[in-house]
């Protein structure tokens, strides 16, 4: 019995990214210890073999368009403890362990703000908000 490449995609063991029109695949990064959600970011076929081969956490920015690996500039790293991948290949899940912040704000998580329905309509709320280092000074520019 042949199978269809969804098939194989969803149910065989290959692994086969199913890149978007800009070549990039989501990644979720949460924290290995906690289950943290830590940050979300995009990875290129690059980012994704060179992740998978250091063990440490590369993503490719889209703003700048170029790869990065998690603390070349601000030394608050991710070692990747776990790698796993959605149903059809596009979207990436790392367990990591966070050496300071994973956040370029300087928090610990990028998600330090709940959102609330209120009187006046929705809005943010800070949580988890406590900054670990200050960005002024480590993103120098």
């Amino acid at each position: 019995m042949s199978t269809s490449a969804d098939e194989d995609r969803e149910e065989g063991l290959s692994f086969r990214p199913k890149f978007d029109a800009s070549g990039l695949v989501t990644c979720v990064a949460t924290d290995a210890a906690t289950g943290e959600v830590l940050m979300v970011a995009h990875m290129n076929d690059e980012a994704l073999r060179r992740t998978n081969l250091t063990g440490e956490a590369w993503y490719f920015s889209r703003s700048r368009n170029a790869l990065w690996r998690k603390g070349e500039s601000s030394g608050q790293t991710q070692r990747v403890i776990e790698m796993r991948i959605d149903c059809d290949q596009d979207a990436v899940w790392i367990r990591v362990e966070q050496v300071g912040a994973a956040c370029h704000t300087g928090r610990k998580s990028c998600f330090y703000r709940k959102v609330e329905a209120g009187e006046g309509g929705t809005k943010l709320v800070f949580v988890d908000a406590r900054r670990l280092f200050d960005p002024e000074t480590v993103y120098r520019r």
